[in-house]
């Protein structure tokens, strides 16, 4: 790709274009449902990369199973689209591997909270230096309308014609309980806000996860709901994380924005501080191995 089309430092004496959002969609067009809040998600996504004057292969984006992970196809940047529940290995052993990619992590409500809930976990406590997404619907989209972790009691699906009966999964305050190190709540339909908040994210050192209120318009049109139903959260210390807890758990009105940021050393760099000691250390023969647990 020429320089026009690609962010980063250009060469001594060079002057580098700056990098607009279409210089990140792919060929491939969305293939969601007209009206799909993941597509205010993608557009937040183009305009964080040229934000960040990001360049597509330094730029990593992963993804699970779900209307949502589909996301990959439509970025001009390196994409693997895994398998349903374990993005977060697969980025977390990306970042391991490659410490200077910036890799950021995609998927739905379902694929993060059901069958992948406990790599979310690890992922966080861990410290990966790693950007998590997760789009919420609320609902099994793309296997046509079933209840997920995030439904609210009572509603009522094909799969659950008398109703929900399981209390919904807040993503954001469990990613706080998980020990994630940035945790912020964004909505499609204010993509402006979502933009943000997604350059904040990526740009964080450590786990960093955005949950974002993204509705299904086929099988639970909420739009109307969250556009009258959601506020910024009040000004409050990013530190405090029992006071990150309470904001990110409020239920009348649901807040959007950064609730819980603090800096910690990530998994990559106690990796890179192992190898050093074990370089220092020098090589461990197997023979010695053996000898010392004899």
């Amino acid at each position: 790709m020429g320089d026009e089309a690609v962010g980063g430092k250009a060469a001594a004496g060079m002057t580098r274009a700056v990098v607009s959002p279409m210089a990140y969609r792919s060929e491939h067009k969305p293939t969601w449902c007209p009206g799909c809040g993941d597509f205010g998600v993608l557009n937040a996504i183009y305009r964080t990369m040229a934000d960040l004057q990001a360049r597509p292969e330094n730029f990593v984006i992963v993804s699970g199973i779900g209307c949502s992970s589909r996301l990959p196809e439509f970025v001009n940047a390196y994409g693997f689209h895994s398998v349903h529940g374990r993005l977060l290995p697969i980025a977390t052993g990306i970042k391991l591997a490659r410490p200077e990619l910036e890799v950021l992590a995609v998927g739905g409500d379902g694929d993060g909270l059901a069958i992948g809930g406990n790599h979310f976990m690890h992922a966080a406590r861990r410290n990966v230096d790693i950007a998590y997404v997760m789009m919420d619907n609320a609902v099994y989209g793309m296997t046509k309308g079933q209840p997920s972790p995030t439904s609210e009691m009572g509603m009522v699906t094909k799969a659950s014609p008398y109703g929900v009966l399981e209390r919904p999964i807040n993503p954001a305050a469990l990613a706080i309980a998980f020990g994630a190190t940035f945790v912020a709540r964004g909505y499609s339909g204010k993509p402006k806000d979502l933009e943000a908040l997604m350059v904040s994210a990526i740009s964080h050192k450590g786990f960093a996860f955005v949950h974002v209120v993204s509705p299904c318009v086929t099988f639970l049109d909420a739009f109307d709901y969250w556009q009258a139903n959601t506020i910024e959260v009040e000004a409050h210390d990013p530190e405090d994380r029992s006071e990150a807890f309470r904001l990110s758990s409020i239920t009348e009105k649901t807040r959007l924005g950064v609730f819980y940021q603090r800096e910690e050393e990530t998994l990559d760099e106690k990796y890179k501080g192992l190898r050093d000691r074990a370089l220092i250390a020098g090589r461990l023969k197997v023979e010695d191995f053996i000898r010392e647990y004899q």
